[in-house]
């Protein structure tokens, strides 16, 4: 058949299959179909495929094709993006996803990042860290040897550790070059706190004292307290130092003339922590702003006003039994906002503006924990034998790291949580520098640090 003639009877085969009802058309055809050879079939079969796809992501307005992703998991979203360069452009480029899938992995969101491209990258991150912690390869070890007896005491601050041993000194080591920056005679220390400048010192000689860094001289001795001095704490601005005892006391200094302002009594033991913060909530005995002390024993911690009035009353006493049948554990964290503390009942906080108990952590099938650090995602804990981290959304352990037999301590004083930040969210950036330091049967320094991401 000449072209022009197919052509004429391609037009009139046309308007007449449009004539036809829908049955009338499958029939045409599957008859056409069943008079096809090889050639025709395998025409059919290729232009069939390419008519019966449709790129949804590509044919839908872009506002529409982020609203149908968010319905995908992370998993699948990533899968996807192997479809095709348009497909991984846009996937790739939907923020609110990945956003929201580095919030569910316990990641800080930061909205001020412009680019579009830029969380699904810190979420392929954030996977391989969450995949390090739950196969326990996201940590690694080390050790700090100088000390010639026992170290009864730790403080970590900007990625540098202080040490205080039996044999009369205080170390400041460098812990990512595990170098000793400073190194300085003392008494015996059974705690110890540092800022660029000084050293603050308390004793199982039952005094405090303030020592200069650069040149080791003690530049202030705290007389008063009739038992050992196993927390300290200071501030500044305020020109306060505050101390707790074996005497069941808490003695309130002022830092620079060294001379005791007022001494807190009502703990019945070993005043074993110390903590002197500025208040972020509002209630009917502080405002944000204002300095609180608190102090802790083997059951209670008690609240104190500090500030304008050195002559403070206890403002509430908390504990976790009335009869003293559950003892707290040596650790204690307070942000300005909650007061967090373990037991062997699990993890007690308090919600600082009304003191009630927000709630009680238990973990059943690991009794005894320990406290360490407290965030608003992660808390870090431990016991004799394993560092955990938990997810405090889901109130579960997502990682565990081996412990070695270190020395014990049931005032708390010989091991320390490192770099906090990461409680609150990691961020890529936060998982660096220490996590866990503690002192060992050899006198060396056991430290536990962030694996560099792989």
């Amino acid at each position: 058949m000449e072209r022009k003639d197919f052509e004429t009877w391609l037009d009139n085969i046309s308007v007449t299959f449009l004539s036809l009802t829908d049955l009338q058309k499958n029939e045409t055809l599957d008859h056409l179909i069943s008079l096809s050879g090889a050639v025709q079939l395998r025409h059919l079969s290729n232009n069939l495929e390419t008519l019966l796809k449709r790129d949804f992501l590509k044919l839908l307005p872009l506002e529409l094709s982020f609203y149908l992703l968010k319905w995908l998991d992370p998993q699948t979203l990533l899968t996807c993006c192997l479809v095709s360069k348009q497909w991984n452009k846009v996937i790739s480029a939907c923020t609110e996803v990945w956003q929201t899938a580095c919030k569910n992995l316990g990641w800080q969101i930061d909205d001020s990042v412009q680019d579009a491209l830029h969380w699904k990258k810190v979420y392929l991150k954030a996977i391989l860290r969450m995949k390090q912690l739950e196969d326990h390869e996201a940590f690694e070890t080390s050790s700090l040897i100088g000390h010639s007896a026992r170290v009864y005491a730790l403080y970590y601050k900007d990625g540098l550790l202080c040490t205080g041993s039996d044999d009369l000194s205080a170390k400041l080591w460098d812990v990512n070059t595990g170098q000793c920056v400073y190194g300085i005679q003392t008494h015996t220390c059974a705690t110890v706190k540092f800022d660029e400048q000084k050293l603050v010192t308390g004793s199982f000689d039952n005094t405090v004292a303030c020592w200069e860094w650069s040149s080791g001289a003690r530049t202030q001795h705290f007389r008063g307290h009739t038992g050992a001095v196993f927390s300290v704490d200071y501030n500044d601005e305020l020109d306060i130092l505050v101390s707790g005892s074996a005497d069941f006391t808490v003695k309130v200094w002022a830092l620079s003339a060294g001379t005791c302002l007022n001494t807190l009594t009502g703990h019945t033991e070993w005043v074993t922590k110390v903590v002197l913060q500025r208040c972020k909530v509002k209630s009917l005995l502080h405002s944000p702003g204002d300095y609180i002390l608190l102090s802790a024993d083997k059951y209670e911690i008690k609240i104190w006003p500090i500030g304008r009035e050195i002559n403070c009353k206890c403002l509430k006493t908390l504990s976790v039994s009335e009869d003293r049948s559950i003892c707290l554990q040596p650790r204690l964290h307070f942000d300005g906002k909650y007061i967090v503390c373990s037991s062997a009942l699990g993890l007690y906080q308090w919600d600082f503006a009304s003191y009630d108990i927000l709630r009680v952590i238990k973990t059943p099938e690991i009794a005894n924990l320990a406290l360490l650090g407290f965030g608003e995602v992660f808390a870090l804990l431990f016991d004799n034998r394993y560092l955990y981290i938990m997810d405090l959304r889901t109130e579960s352990l997502i990682s565990r790291w081996p412990l070695p037999e270190y020395r014990k301590s049931k005032r708390g004083s010989s091991f320390l949580a490192g770099e906090a930040s990461w409680l609150n969210g990691l961020d890529g950036h936060n998982d660096t520098g220490l996590v866990f330091a503690t002192s060992m049967p050899d006198h060396s320094i056991h430290l536990v640090l962030w694996k560099e991401h792989g």
